[in-house]
């Protein structure tokens, strides 16, 4: 009995009712991915931007210090010149106190006098020259007091940049652990209405053997639409279509228009080489069995972009025995509803 005319003597309408909590349902899990995926790309672009700011200013924070360590080192190299010089203007005051004694003792020697002189002169280039050492320490600790006030604003920079990445990881984990609850929650209350559809639609179906569901695939044997080796869907075949067309029908006018979700129609042969001038192969037959189905919906009026035909040849078996009925059960017309 055709699967249109026992759906209208049960006298059910099983669709409107899991539609809606399908698409709603649908909805609320779309809505959740799209608000994740958004989060997590300004997130990973703030946290990019904060990776880069941080390589900046420890590239900074290198130069610097090693700028400190070269003024450290010329501060040093200046000290101890200084220090040298500080010890020959000693030395020379020395000197020039000896020699001062000695022209008081000789009574004004002219030779005495003149290396008085001499020394005199001599200690006023050492006082110049300290001097300008001393100078020069001045500028070194006034320019390493200022590098240590550009590293301590630097650190204080990247302590508040480390900062903010791990506030950034904390709300970047919360939001994943939301998601993955509500997330969670949407696919048993999903679970759950699809496995009430499936228990209607097994009371509609009865115990046909050639008509099955299988996990959320209708699966119907190759049989029901199609001749062996053909491509060309029988009248009773043609039957059963009519009543998936009109059901798909209705589901387009209820699911909203944003959702993108297909029909697909899979076709499947059994392992045994085709041997036929119209098909080259199993993937030929499949394909082109699909393709009758498609077209015969679409000549119902259900919507080209709602339909996808698919060809599996011999490829993807459901029995991988070699025997009569493992070959019936392979050659089948799977119908899927997925997203697109």
């Amino acid at each position: 009995m055709a699967l249109a005319r026992r759906s209208r003597d049960l006298g059910m309408n099983y669709w409107p009712g899991f539609v809606d909590a399908l698409s709603t349902l649908l909805l609320g899990i779309i809505f959740l991915l799209t608000v994740f995926v958004v989060v997590q790309f300004y997130l990973t672009q703030e946290m990019s931007g904060k990776d880069t700011a941080l390589t900046r200013l420890n590239a900074q924070i290198e130069q610097l210090t090693e700028l400190l360590s070269l003024e450290k080192s010329g501060k040093v190299s200046v000290e101890e010149e200084l220090a040298q010089l500080r010890s020959n203007l000693s030395a020379t005051e020395g000197e020039r106190d000896r020699y001062k004694g000695l022209f008081e003792g000789a009574g004004g020697a002219s030779d005495a006098k003149g290396k008085v002189t001499e020394l005199s002169g001599a200690l006023d280039a050492e006082k110049r020259i300290s001097g300008r050492a001393l100078a020069q320490v001045e500028v070194l600790n006034q320019q390493i007091a200022a590098l240590r006030r550009q590293l301590a604003a630097l650190q204080d920079a990247l302590d508040a940049t480390t900062q903010k990445d791990k506030e950034a990881q904390i709300q970047i984990s919360d939001l994943g652990q939301r998601l993955n609850v509500a997330l969670a929650q949407r696919v048993q209350e999903l679970s759950r209405y699809r496995s009430d559809f499936f228990g209607r639609l097994r009371t509609i179906l009865g115990d046909r053997p050639d008509i099955r569901i299988v996990g959320d695939r209708f699966v119907f044997q190759s049989e029901v639409f199609f001749d062996t080796g053909q491509a060309v869907l029988k009248p009773e075949g043609r039957l059963e279509l009519d009543g998936l067309a009109s059901a798909l029908l209705d589901l387009d006018r209820k699911i909203p228009g944003e959702i993108a979700w297909v029909l697909r129609v899979d076709g499947h042969t059994d392992v045994r080489p085709i041997n036929s001038a119209q098909f080259k192969s199993n993937w030929d037959l499949s394909a082109a069995r699909a393709i009758s189905v498609v077209q015969y919906l679409v000549s119902k009026g259900v919507s080209p972009q709602r339909l996808v035909a698919a060809g599996f040849g011999e490829f993807q078996p459901i029995d991988p025995d070699r025997t009569e009925e493992a070959y019936g059960r392979n050659r089948r017309i799977e119908l899927k509803l997925t997203e697109r």
